[in-house]
C-alpha cells in the first residue's frame, strides 16, 4: 500500500482530542435519544394512538412493524451519507445527518392522531420514521470515523467506544424524561399500572420528541466546530477520493461487508429485545391474554436504567480490553456469552424481581461489551475512501436482519409461548451463533493502519475509478 501523502498534507489542522470525543459522542447520543423516544412510545401510546385495534396485540405488532420500518431506510441513508461523506468529508455529512434526525424526530411532536387525521396521522408517522432510520443510516458511520480516525496509536478502540457511549446515554435521557413526565401527569387511583395516564396519552408523550430540538441545537453547535480528519484531507489531497465509493466497496469489499454485517447481528438483536422488547414484556399485566411480568411502567423502567449504566460501564470497558487483546478475541468470548446467557432468560426471570434485575444487568452488560468494538472493528475493515460507505452499510443492513425484525418476531415467539420468552432467548442464541460463525471467519483488524489507502480492485482485477481532489 502507498505511504500517506506529504507535504502540504502534514500543514491540516488537527481537531483537540476533547472536542473529537464530545463531538462523536453527543451526536450519537441525539441520535440514541430520538430513537429511544420513538420506541418507548411505540410501547406505551402509539398502539392506541396510531394503530386502533380491537386487539391489543395487534396493535403492538403493527406499532412495532412501524418502529422496524425505520430500519429499512437505514441502508439507504448508509448509501447517500456514505457517498458523500466519502467524497466531501465526514464533517459536512455529520452536520447533515444530525439536522435531518432532529427535524423528523420534532416532527412527531406535532402530529395528529389517527382520531384528529384518520390514516393520514398513521402515514405521517411512518414518514417520519422512515426520516428518522435515514438519518441514523448516516450517522453512526460518520460518528465512528471522526472518533477512529483522529485517535492515538494503541487508543483507537477506546475512541471508538465514545459514539457507542450514546447508546445508554440516549436510553437514559429519553426514559428519564419520560418517567419525569408520567411521575408529572401520574394515572388516577385505581388505574391500571401498567398503562399511562390520559394526560400522558393525551399530550404528555409530545413533550420528549419537542425536547429534541434543544439537544439537536447543541450538537450542531459542537459539530461545526470540528475541522476534517487528517486521514480523509490526506486521501483528498493524495487523489484518491472515489468517483462511486458504493461501487467500488461492492467491487472490491464485498467480503467484508458480509463480514461486518454478520459481526453486527447478535449486537442488534441483544440491543432491541433488551430496550423494546423487554419493556413490552416487562409492564404487560400477568393476567393478560398474553401474561408478562406485570410491573407498573415506572418500576420496570427504573429497573431498565438502572440496568442500561451497566451497559454505558461496560462499553468503555471494552475499548481497552479491544485494544490490548484484540476487537475479534474480545468480541468472540462476548458473543459466546451471549449464547448461553439466551438459554437462561426463563430460570432467571423465574427467580422473581432479583432475577430479573440480573436479567437485565447481565443483558446490558453483554450489550455493553458487544457494542463497545464495533466503533473500531467496522471502520477498520474497510480503506479511507470507502470507509464511510462500507462500514455504514454493513452496520445498517444488519439493522435490518436484527433490529428491524427483533421485536416484532420477539412479540410473536412471546404469544407462541404462551406468556413464557424462552423462545425469545433461543432466538437470541441463534443469531448468536451465527456472529460467532462470522467471528471466527474473519481476521483481526487492531493492527490495521487507517491511514493506509490502497487503490481498491475489483473482482476482475481492474482499478477503481479514482475522481482527482475537486472538493
Amino acid at each position: 500500500m502507498p505511504a500517506p501523502a506529504t507535504g502540504s498534507a502534514q500543514q491540516t489542522p488537527v481537531n483537540p482530542r476533547s472536542r473529537v470525543l464530545i463531538a462523536s459522542l453527543i451526536g450519537t447520543t441525539i441520535e440514541f435519544y430520538d430513537f429511544y423516544i420513538y420506541a418507548t412510545a411505540a410501547v406505551l401510546v402509539f398502539p392506541s394512538l396510531f394503530f386502533p385495534s380491537g386487539d391489543p396485540t395487534t396493535a403492538l405488532l403493527s406499532s412495532f412493524a412501524v418502529f422496524g420500518a425505520a430500519m429499512v431506510a437505514r441502508p439507504i441513508g448508509a448509501v447517500v451519507f456514505g457517498h458523500l461523506g466519502d467524497r466531501l468529508g465526514r464533517k459536512r455529512t455529520l452536520v447533515v445527518s444530525l439536522l435531518t434526525m432532529g427535524i423528523a424526530t420534532f416532527l412527531i411532536g406535532v402530529l395528529p392522531t389517527y382520531a384528529q387525521a384518520g390514516w393520514a396521522a398513521t402515514a405521517l408517522l411512518v414518514l417520519m420514521r422512515l426520516a428518522q432510520g435515514f438519518a441514523l443510516g448516516g450517522e453512526w458511520s460518520g460518528a465512528a470515523l471522526v472518533a477512529t480516525e483522529n485517535a492515538p496509536s494503541g487508543k483507537r478502540a477506546l475512541y471508538g467506544t465514545f459514539p457507542q457511549l450514546g447508546a445508554p446515554l440516549g436510553f437514559i435521557i429519553g426514559n428519564g424524561l419520560f418517567l419525569i413526565i408520567g411521575a408529572l401527569l401520574p394515572s388516577s387511583a385505581g388505574a391500571d399500572p401498567t398503562q399511562p395516564s390520559d394526560a400522558f396519552a393525551s399530550w404528555g408523550w409530545r413533550i420528549p420528541f419537542l425536547f429534541s430540538a434543544v439537544m439537536v441545537a447543541i450538537g450542531l453547535w459542537v459539530r461545526t466546530r470540528l475541522v476534517e480528519s487528517t486521514v480523509f484531507s490526506r486521501t483528498r489531497e493524495a487523489g484518491k477520493v472515489r468517483k462511486l465509493p458504493l461501487a467500488t466497496v461492492a467491487r472490491g469489499h464485498w467480503r467484508q461487508l458480509i463480514l461486518g454485517t454478520f459481526f453486527m447481528l447478535a449486537t442488534y438483536v441483544l440491543f432491541y429485545l433488551m430496550t423494546t422488547f423487554s419493556l413490552s414484556y416487562g409492564r404487560t399485566a400477568k393476567d393478560a391474554a398474553v401474561p408478562g411480568l406485570g410491573y407498573g411502567y415506572t418500576t420496570f423502567v427504573l429497573m431498565m436504567i438502572f440496568g442500561v449504566l451497566f451497559f454505558a460501564v461496560f462499553t468503555l470497558v471494552s475499548g481497552p480490553l479491544a485494544d490490548r487483546y484484540g476487537r475479534r478475541t474480545t468480541l468472540i468470548w462476548t458473543t459466546a456469552a451471549i449464547v448461553v446467557f439466551g438459554l437462561v432468560w426463563v430460570p432467571l426471570i423465574g427467580l422473581g424481581t432479583l432475577g430479573v434485575v440480573l436479567w437485565l444487568v447481565l443483558g446490558f452488560t453483554l450489550m455493553g461489551m458487544t457494542f463497545g468494538p464495533m466503533g473500531a472493528l467496522l471502520p477498520e475493515l474497510f480503506p479511507t475512501s470507502v470507509r464511510y460507505t462500507g462500514s455504514g452499510i454493513s452496520y445498517n443492513v444488519s439493522s435490518i436482519l436484527g433490529a428491524a425484525v427483533a421485536p416484532f418476531i420477539a412479540v410473536a415467539l412471546w404469544e407462541a409461548g404462551d406468556g413464557s420468552p424462552w423462545l425469545v432467548g433461543v432466538y437470541l442464541s441463534a443469531m448468536a451463533v451465527l456472529t460467532l460463525v462470522a467471528l471466527l471467519l474473519g481476521k483481526e483488524t487492531k493492527d490495521v493502519r487507517l491511514d493506509d489507502d490502497e487503490a481498491a480492485l475489483a473482482d476482475d482485477g481492474t482499478r477503481a475509478a479514482i475522481v482527482p481532489s475537486a472538493f
